[in-house]
């Protein structure tokens, strides 16, 4: 029998009240499973007083970042005078064998777990816009996954797929899309050695990088439908929920994938488990 396990993950806890909101309500009122939270995050004390307290089963990540807001540590290479994050996905390739702003990732990003542990327990590792998967960051992140005892350790392997409507293929993201998809799958070849270096987990597919800013229900229906073997699969969402609820945009659409019970349903009918890292450990 095929054993096919299926996670939905909010990335973005604690960013802002919109975001923590969000995953309250895709928790409580829908089938979100899991979500990543910035240590880094504006909203990061509401995100682990106020929201986790109701949240029990909820898997959770450190979402490294290195990418946005105020860093936790003395990281020069990496932020401006007034110690926030500067750098760009370039700036990081372009200087992946820079052994000191390497030694600084290592610092920031081990603050940033304990400070997430201090609250609560850590099932997996992700970071914000697919930082870690840098095979030289990502290198880092095994080493601390393995010294902090945490399993799992995102990777961004994503089949292309194709979703029948015209309109999200001629959106000025989608080609850009593409690219990050070829990127991203040739890294996880790389980084999935690393991982069985240091004898840690990750899962098989995501989805959520070739219709980043496109995301919809259809994206993860369609997205599921071909996978037909043992694996776990990976959908991202960045959802927020908004006071304004005239407020519209992608991360209101995500944040309706979490209370779509027919899309739920169909999850289900195509073989596959709703669950989180937390329970597959």
């Amino acid at each position: 029998m095929i054993n096919k396990k299926f996670i939905l993950n909010a990335d973005d806890f604690g960013l802002s009240q919109a975001h923590n909101k969000a995953i309250l309500e895709g928790y409580v009122n829908g089938f979100l499973t899991s979500t990543s939270l910035c240590a880094n995050g504006e909203a990061f004390d509401s995100a682990v007083h106020d929201i986790l307290p109701d949240c029990p089963n909820l898997g959770i990540a450190a979402h490294l970042n290195i990418m946005e807001g105020k860093a936790l540590t003395d990281c020069n290479f990496l932020v401006d005078n007034n110690n926030k994050f500067c750098t760009n996905y370039a700036i990081l390739l372009f200087n992946r064998h820079n052994k000191k702003m390497l030694e600084q990732i290592e610092i920031e990003f081990r603050a940033q777990i304990e400070k997430v542990l201090e609250h609560t327990k850590i099932d997996h590792l992700d970071s914000h816009v697919h930082t870690h998967a840098i095979p030289e960051i990502f290198e880092i992140t095994c080493k601390l996954a393995k010294e902090y005892n945490i399993k799992f350790i995102r990777t961004q392997f994503e089949e292309l797929y194709f979703i029948p409507r015209l309109e999200k293929h001629i959106n000025i993201n989608y080609p850009l899309n593409l690219l990050k998809i070829a990127l991203l799958q040739y890294f996880t070849k790389q980084n999935r050695k690393t991982l069985d270096k240091y004898g840690l987990k990750t899962n098989d597919f995501i989805l959520g990088v070739g219709y980043t800013g496109m995301m919809d229900s259809d994206a993860i229906e369609y997205g599921l439908k071909p996978i037909d073997e043992d694996c776990i699969v990976e959908a991202l969402i960045h959802p927020c929920k908004y006071s304004n609820s005239s407020t519209k945009n992608s991360h209101t659409r995500e944040f309706a994938i979490t209370q779509n019970m027919n899309l739920k349903e169909t999850i289900s009918r195509l073989g596959f488990e709703i669950t989180n890292y937390k329970n597959l450990v």
